[in-house]
């Protein structure tokens, strides 16, 4: 498994977070047990390589009446990856919080044509006692997400980022309009990972960040192939106005005062310098993407992506201290997170798309 890059990690604010919409407590990471410590994410092999599938989890691969050496080599070769990938599934939902089978295969094993392994892998969890992952069926879908025994052994691992406040999925999974939120996410991370911009294990799910006005959630940060970061926003159903309030409270975080007392060696900095901007402050403020992602009832994605800029344009610092770019999850999806998908905000830029690689840097 990749262990995750940890310098560009957030500490973790005192207080509760607070967003242009209404905030949630996150729960406290659960503390991991004895028996969680000890497996380590250890690849435990299935006792019966071909037991039945459960309801909403059945393979993919077609089945067959009449057992042969080929079928049972298929079937013991799926049981096998299953057990060698699960570690690595438990990791990816512990980050992301849920996902699809669809999702973990394009991620871990994206050169498989089905889910078969993905799906062993989240059924040997979901095996366990206590169970490591649970899910949600709707629609003839499967959504996948940590359990609080699944959180706690992967925490053991040492192979997170270190959160708190880290989440299961479940509540997510289980309420519409957050479950489809978050799948556009990790369809997000998905194009940036086979465009080969960041690693799916380089992301942070809502990390608070403090700033004068209350803290800063992003839906997203990742850290990129290129060594610096990037914040991500998701909108689906968002209102402009929230939206705006959201870059505001970016531009907030940007020009907050520095804080501590510094030393000999160098002058106090803010917590985005400390965070983001490395030892010699070479990196400029992080660019935020806003991907608009398709919603029954709502605005074409493109429709919301051009009022949106007719907003954004307004706030202070856009287009000189703080970049801001947006697409939409179709063209990203098609094009990947490498290609020309995405339009600056602000006056000058005109219409054009640009690569990621090509954005203007902040000041």
């Amino acid at each position: 498994m990749t262990t995750v890059p940890t310098p560009h990690t957030p500490p973790a604010p005192a207080g509760t977070a607070a967003t242009a919409g209404p905030a949630v407590s996150p729960a406290a990471s659960p503390t991991p047990s004895p028996a969680a410590v000890g497996r380590r994410l250890s690849v435990v092999a299935d006792q019966n390589p071909n037991p039945p599938a459960p309801a909403g989890c059945n393979s993919s691969s077609p089945s067959t009446d009449v057992p042969g050496e080929a079928s049972r080599a298929r079937k013991v070769a799926a049981a096998k990856a299953g057990a060698d990938i699960r570690g690595e599934v438990l990791l990816t939902l512990a980050q992301l919080r849920l996902a699809t089978p669809r999702q973990l295969q394009e991620l871990l094993l994206p050169h498989q044509q089905g889910t078969d392994h993905v799906r062993r892998a989240l059924r040997n969890l979901q095996g366990e006692s206590p169970a490591l992952v649970g899910r949600t069926h709707r629609a003839q879908q499967s959504y996948w997400y940590c359990t609080p025994a699944g959180l706690a052994e992967a925490a053991a691992s040492g192979e997170l980022a270190p959160t708190v406040g880290r989440t299961t999925g479940r509540r997510a999974a289980s309420k519409t309009g957050l479950r489809e939120h978050g799948l556009a996410l990790v369809d997000t991370v998905v194009a940036f990972h086979q465009a080969q911009v960041a690693d799916h294990a380089d992301w942070q799910v809502e990390v608070a960040h403090p700033t004068p006005a209350g803290n800063l959630i992003p839906d997203g940060v990742v850290l990129l192939a290129s060594g610096s970061s990037a914040f991500v926003e998701i909108d689906r159903t968002m209102s402009y106005a929230r939206l705006v309030a959201k870059l505001e409270r970016y531009d907030a975080y940007r020009n907050a005062p520095a804080s501590g007392r510094g030393n000999a060696a160098r002058a106090p900095r803010s917590h985005w310098q400390e965070t983001y901007a490395g030892p010699s402050l070479e990196r400029p403020f992080p660019p935020v993407l806003f991907v608009f992602a398709p919603a029954p009832h709502r605005a074409a994605p493109t429709t919301r992506e051009a009022a949106f800029h007719e907003r954004a344009r307004r706030v202070g610092s856009v287009n000189y201290r703080l970049t801001v770019a947006t697409t939409t999850l179709p063209l990203l999806t098609r094009d990947r997170a490498d290609g020309r998908v995405w339009r600056v905000v602000g006056n000058g830029h005109g219409e054009e798309r640009r690569a990621l690689a090509a954005l203007p840097k902040a000041r």
